[in-house]
């Protein structure tokens, strides 16, 4: 268990966290959230000790090992795997002591200690982990040197992963991921055996991946059971009792006012209206719950709709020169109200298409054919780098309006979603998604007639992300998205081009489907390595499923002797019914437990009633497992019997 006491942080001469308390049992899977630069790093930063608080105590319960993603990204001439599988410190250590030691005893507990901990199988974790976040055979086994600081901090994730701490921090995890890796992880942290606390802006990764969130606001923290649309849904019904609450407290109120008004003169009703002013001071109206307001995003649109297709590419070849070419052979056509999101893990040319879209590649063959006076616009992480760190967005934009007065240029950096304060704020000093609207705002200037965007979420919180949905339908050019942001793509896009083996063309399925098979293909490779680098004993059941041919189907057994069969089998098939009995009711439980749970106010006001549903609702889940597990086995003897 995670606990926080009367905890009160400070950063910077500014409170971010005031007498807070929040309990986390074990087993939970959590979503921090809240609106960017409430504290919620900071908050990571005081759990494992980086940053001291003022007041209050963490308790963390005995024994577990804290893990979190290392700031700084591995560049040395290690390889990927091999940074790995060092995460693992008590095999590194093991397996070094194994080569040196002499007494017999010590060298037969060092072995059986690594059967424990599965240091056989470490090689094939550590690949399926690596392969998941991205990374081809080839690249495993390449230094990381050879890497990105964005490919470098996949490595980092990596490592984390692999190690299994009992608490696993993660602070926005997918920022340097793409589609593919994003859902291998939600994936993977679905099923992670230990507690885990998650930053993150992406909903689809919070509806999917955990089971509570913790939502840090006015300085509190506040658990919610349920993901993130439950948490939705629980705050909008305490933000109506509120309201209701202060209506009829202000009603009181007036109706106490109006008989001190009128009789407040008269000395025989004196002593009543007194008695009636000091009621209504201690009628205290409740706390309201803070509206994140978001600036919304507002996108010039084109002076003038083109005539469709807006570009035309015909046989096109793209890369970097004759020798490298990426993308063969592309025909397709971009209408002037097309919305298209491309799919395809990073590496496969998503980028190259996209620069080849904004003139910033020429194509090697083929012909592009564009409609006159056409504006492209394209937005990328990288570009953020291009802000002049020492001028405020208002030298920015004014460099683009040089004709037009201070309030004109100042009103059109409003329009980008900054305020008074923040406009004359010099860029070093902006936060991420302030820089990112003031990038979006720079690129989409001049009203384009497509915009191009890769990756336009990763420094925007929830509220901003939704902001950003309402301006790319508000926008009337044409739009095409790189995203591992599912709902953004949802909400806004028409249409799903894949990018894949040097070819660019429409994907007719959805993204559920696409997001199958990302994981199919994710366990095909991980069996593959399996196979190949330990297929005698790691996961033998996996190289037999690979390995050995399907045995053909078993003859049925004649009527009649299926029926004795089944008389033989009766104690069995009743343990089942049993076993399903028992998973209804364990069901029927945690369905109360929840209702429970998610009662407003409940921790807050009954901080141990509180922990005990939680406690009960972690037992109940492990029950559950326990038992399914055992229906499972008896279910297969029962069919394997019969069959």
């Amino acid at each position: 268990m995670l606990k926080l006491t009367d905890l009160t942080v400070r950063m910077a001469g500014r409170t971010l966290i005031e007498n807070a308390e929040i309990s986390i049992p074990e087993g939970v899977k959590a979503g921090l959230v809240g609106a960017n630069g409430t504290g919620k790093t900071t908050l990571f930063k005081v759990i494992t000790g980086l940053h001291g608080s003022e007041t209050g105590n963490i308790h963390i319960a005995k024994g577990w090992r804290i893990g979190q993603v290392a700031q700084e990204a591995p560049g040395t001439e290690e390889s990927l795997l091999e940074i790995v599988l060092k995460a693992d410190e008590e095999r590194t250590t093991l397996l070094a002591e194994a080569e040196t030691a002499t007494d017999a005893t010590r060298i037969s507990d060092i072995y059986m200690r690594l059967a424990d901990i599965d240091a056989y199988t470490a090689e094939s974790r550590a690949a399926s982990i690596l392969a998941g976040l991205g990374f081809s055979e080839r690249d495993q086994h390449s230094p990381a040197s050879s890497f990105s600081g964005g490919w470098r901090m996949r490595v980092a994730l990596a490592a984390v992963l692999f190690s299994e701490p009992d608490l696993l921090l993660l602070d926005e995890p997918t920022n340097y991921l793409d589609l593919e890796g994003a859902l291998w992880l939600e994936s993977y942290l679905a099923k992670y055996p230990g507690t885990v606390l998650v930053i993150s802006h992406d909903r689809d990764m919070l509806n999917k991946v955990v089971d509570s969130i913790v939502h840090l606001e006015g300085r509190k923290l506040t658990f919610y059971r349920g993901n993130y649309d439950n948490f939705e849904k629980q705050r909008a019904e305490k933000r109506e009792l509120i309201e209701k609450a202060r209506i009829k407290i202000e009603g009181q109120k007036k109706h106490m006012m109006a008989f001190v008004d009128r009789f407040g003169a008269k000395a025989s009703k004196a002593k009543q209206a007194q008695s009636k002013l000091k009621a209504i001071g201690k009628l205290k109206l409740p706390a309201q719950l803070e509206q994140e307001g978001t600036m919304p995003f507002n996108f010039p649109n084109p002076e003038k709709l083109s005539a469709s297709p807006m570009i035309k590419l015909e046989n096109v070849d793209c890369g970097y020169g004759e020798d490298t070419v990426i993308l063969k052979n592309i025909k397709l056509n971009i209408d002037a109200d097309d919305r298209i999101a491309l799919l395809g893990s990073n590496g496969n040319g998503k980028s190259t298409f996209s620069k080849l879209l904004v003139d910033r590649l020429p194509f090697v063959s083929g012909n592009i054919v564009k409609a006159p006076k056409i504006k492209v616009a394209m937005f990328a992480q990288h570009q953020m780098d291009d802000l002049h760190a020492d001028q405020t967005p208002v030298d920015h934009v004014r460099k683009l309006m040089p004709q037009a007065g201070e309030s004109q240029v100042r009103s059109k950096v409003a329009q980008m979603g900054l305020n008074h304060e923040r406009m004359g704020t010099v860029t070093a000093k902006l936060s991420g998604g302030e820089k990112a609207r003031l990038l979006l705002g720079l690129c989409t200037f001049h009203g384009p007639d497509l915009l191009i965007l890769d990756e336009p979420t990763n420094h925007l919180d929830v509220g901003a992300r939704e902001a950003l949905v309402h301006g790319l339908n508000n926008f009337e050019g044409a739009v095409i998205l790189v995203s591992h942001d599912r709902h953004l793509i949802d909400a806004t896009m028409e249409r799903l081009w894949i990018v894949s083996d040097g070819k660019v063309g429409p994907y007719d399925e959805d993204l559920d489907t696409y997001r199958k098979k990302v994981l199919k293909d994710a366990k095909t490779k991980r069996k593959e390595h399996i196979l190949e680098v330990a297929p005698d004993i790691a996961e033998p059941e996996v190289a037999q499923e690979i390995a050995e041919p399907v045995e053909p189907p078993k003859p049925k057994l004649p009527k009649k002797d299926r029926e004795e069969l089944k008389k033989e089998l009766a104690p069995l098939k009743a343990k089942i019914t049993e076993k399903e009995k028992q998973i209804q009711k364990l069901n029927e439980a945690i369905e109360k437990l929840d209702s429970s749970l998610a009662t407003p106010g409940l921790f807050q006001n009954h901080p141990e009633k509180g922990e005990k549903f939680s406690k009960q609702r972690v037992e109940a889940d492990e029950m559950l497992a326990k038992v399914e597990e055992a229906w499972l086995e008896l279910t297969t003897e029962y069919d394997e019997a019969m069959a």
